[in-house]
């Protein structure tokens, strides 16, 4: 009985091996495949090699242990009845149960074992106890949901490049080249679409349906940006536990490291919040499990689950990086510990240093209209091309996070609300209508431009902007910088069509949110753009998880000179 246990683990070993092996080692599909076989008839061969000394019945609970797959269950039972039919009711008892426990004992200390080895991995004991709690259902756990929606969007990416690889998606023009490649189709981004009279659609849902489809903190509040996380990635609006569970999830993998810290305070405090931001995201690099997974061999077809790691982990810790950021600057370097009760954008106000539940909700309403604006933009773009060279998260997101600071991009937002502050120290908050034309007309008239109007492929009012207007309208009606926005909004655009260069005279979600934040205290404009990159980690590493999924290759367009222009254009006239 002794030999026959000992020979019951050994068995059981080789399967446990042959299953790393297959992890780490195959190159494809069929190799996989014969690794199963292989496992399957080192089984039935030790049972073909004992069965003559020792009751087969004996054999049985080795069989059924060591498969998951139930086709090989069945073909398993079958083989061994027909080689020599058990009759139930002979079954030893003692000695069927001894081997029985012997592979469920076995069973049980490697899968605790791997468990341990996810728990101590947590950079706390509360940390350890949040992803315990996560991972007791897998109608909460946003990995699960994910792991099971991958295979059939890897089928129809496949049979899209089948059936249509051929199809022609438009004619490229020289202005397209020459304009930054504006209404050029030439990404894949899943997680949004951007309409040019609708505006951005998250999964096809609008601004307006998010806020009401998408759990909130409370009855009739704005979206949970976490909502708005599980949404990108999955497709499907998730219920208020699934909001809740990846919430927790969220504050567990928060903890930021002293380096990080440290790396940021070797700046000078002067430099630009976005410099800093860079520096800390830079600094958080070193943890990736992505980077380390690849070091290692992983194969190709897993390289989504280290980059989800990073990703949530990137998207966890961002709010606390930047919040350092601002209290670093502004509020004498003193940190805020996140607050456990709290939600991803209560936690992002409360770490800033602001407790107001309206401060709070206008957070929760920034992160989520900002999170996301389809593929095509600089920072979106940028985090998608560098990540599709296998660079990781955090490396991806930090190139993302330098084009965001640009002038013509993120930086924008700082800019509206210094313009908007020169129109009131030149013409005081009571400006009238007209006082205003003329001080717009004068901007112009200079060779600058009114910031916060127009957008490269909206053609109406970005609704980004209407959420925003109606937040205000509910909460602070009589501030005078929203009642000077408000007549911006009648008069700018009138203006900017008179001039007839602007495709798009309406305002953009630009001209508004510096408004809000100041009322509400956040009246460093330099800093606004931080705030932009911790909304834009959501979209763009949702995106990454799924480019990383479907197997996405490098992107690697081809580029022309102006002779090849000249002449190709004087060929084909």
């Amino acid at each position: 009985m002794v030999v026959l246990m000992v020979v019951l683990v050994v068995v059981e070993m080789k399967a446990v091996a042959g299953r790393k092996r297959e992890k780490r080692g195959k190159e494809n599909s069929e190799a996989r495949d014969d690794g199963e076989r292989g496992e399957e008839g080192f089984l039935l061969f030790v049972y073909l090699f004992i069965k003559r000394t020792i009751n087969p019945s004996l054999i049985l609970p080795l069989i059924i242990t060591s498969f998951s797959n139930l086709k090989v269950h069945f073909t398993s039972i079958i083989i061994i009845t027909t080689t020599n039919p058990i009759s139930y009711g002979s079954y030893q008892s003692i000695d069927f149960l001894i081997c029985f426990s012997a592979m469920v004992f076995y069973r049980s200390v490697s899968l605790l074992s791997k468990l341990r080895n996810r728990v101590v991995q947590q950079p706390s004991l509360t940390n350890s106890v949040r992803w315990l709690q996560i991972q007791t259902s897998s109608d909460l756990d946003l990995h699960s949901q994910l792991k099971e929606l991958i295979p059939e969007q890897q089928e129809r990416l496949k049979k899209i490049k089948s059936e249509y690889g051929k199809v022609q998606l438009g004619n490229i023009t020289v202005d397209m080249v020459l304009g930054g490649m504006r209404g050029m189709t030439g990404l894949l981004w899943e997680t949004s679409l951007l309409d040019p009279d609708e505006g951005i659609r998250f999964r096809g849902l609008s601004i307006p349906e998010c806020q009401k489809l998408l759990p909130a903190a409370k009855p009739d509040g704005e979206p949970l940006p976490e909502g708005l996380l599980w949404l990108l990635l999955t497709g499907k609006v998730p219920t208020k536990e699934q909001v809740d569970a990846l919430s927790k999830e969220l504050r567990s993998r928060a903890t930021i490291p002293e380096h990080v810290y440290k790396a940021i305070d070797a700046l000078p405090v002067t430099a630009h919040p976005m410099t800093q931001f860079t520096t800390g995201v830079m600094a958080l690099q070193v943890q990736s499990e992505f980077s380390k997974a690849y070091e290692k061999g992983i194969h190709k077809s897993k390289y989504w689950e280290p980059t989800y790691e990073d990703s949530l982990s990137l998207i966890a810790q961002v709010p606390a990086v930047a919040a350092y950021i601002y209290r670093r600057m502004y509020k004498n370097g003193e940190r805020i510990p996140m607050d456990d009760s709290l939600d991803y954008g209560g936690n992002f106000a409360h770490m800033l240093g602001f407790d107001g539940p309206e401060m709070q909700e206008l957070m929760r309403l920034y992160v989520t209209i900002h999170s996301d604006h389809e593929g095509g933009n600089v920072s979106a773009h940028t985090g998608h091309l560098v990540a599709s060279a296998l660079s990781d998260p955090y490396l991806s997101f930090a190139a993302a996070l330098n084009g965001l600071a640009g002038p013509l991009h993120g930086l924008a937002n700082q800019e509206v609300l210094l313009w908007i502050k020169s129109v009131v120290d030149e013409c005081g908050e009571n400006i009238t209508k007209d006082q205003l034309k003329d001080y717009v007309w004068k901007t112009l008239n200079s060779g600058k431009v009114v910031p916060g109007f127009g957008h490269g492929v909206l053609r109406k009012t970005d609704p980004r902007y209407m959420c925003q207007r109606e937040f205000a309208l509910k909460h602070l009606p009589n501030d005078p910088l929203f009642q000077l926005v408000s007549k911006l909004y009648d008069v700018v655009p009138p203006i900017l069509t008179e001039l007839g260069k602007v495709k798009n005279p309406w305002p953009n979600v630009d001209a508004h949110s510096g408004v809000l934040l100041n009322y509400y205290g956040l009246t460093e404009a330099r800093y606004y753009t931080v705030l932009f990159g911790v909304s834009r980690a959501i979209g763009i590493c949702s995106q990454l998880i799924w480019d990383r999924a479907l197997g996405l290759p490098l992107e690697r367009p081809k580029s022309v000179t102006m002779e090849w222009l000249e002449a190709h254009c004087k060929k084909s006239a």
